[in-house]
């Protein structure tokens, strides 16, 4: 992760980090340390989702529009994988299908 499109942090400069989608927080926590690399404070973050049911905790303040927990498994682990042969539908390409 870099800052891009001229956005300069300077020492003492208090940001807010808002982001669409929380799953892990890896992302936030990554733009976490260039600010505070950068002599910034991070004094908190938002998103508009937050697919961590409420758990995730970035030791700021942190808000988002809506949680929820949402349930992932690798695919070793995936229940509905475990049962083959279904149907699965992702908007926007084609269907595949687990085997």
């Amino acid at each position: 992760m870099v800052l891009r499109r001229g956005f300069v942090v300077e020492p003492g400069m208090r940001c807010l980090l808002v982001e669409d989608v929380v799953t892990t927080g890896g992302s936030v926590r990554e733009v976490m340390d260039i600010v505070r690399e950068a002599g910034g404070v991070v004094a908190g973050v938002g998103s508009i989702v937050d697919r961590t049911g409420g758990e995730i905790d970035f030791g700021v303040p942190y808000k988002s529009v809506i949680s929820m927990k949402v349930e992932a498994w690798e695919p070793a682990d995936c229940p509905l994988c475990k049962e083959g042969n279904i149907e699965l539908v992702k908007p926007g390409s084609r269907k595949l299908k687990v085997k």
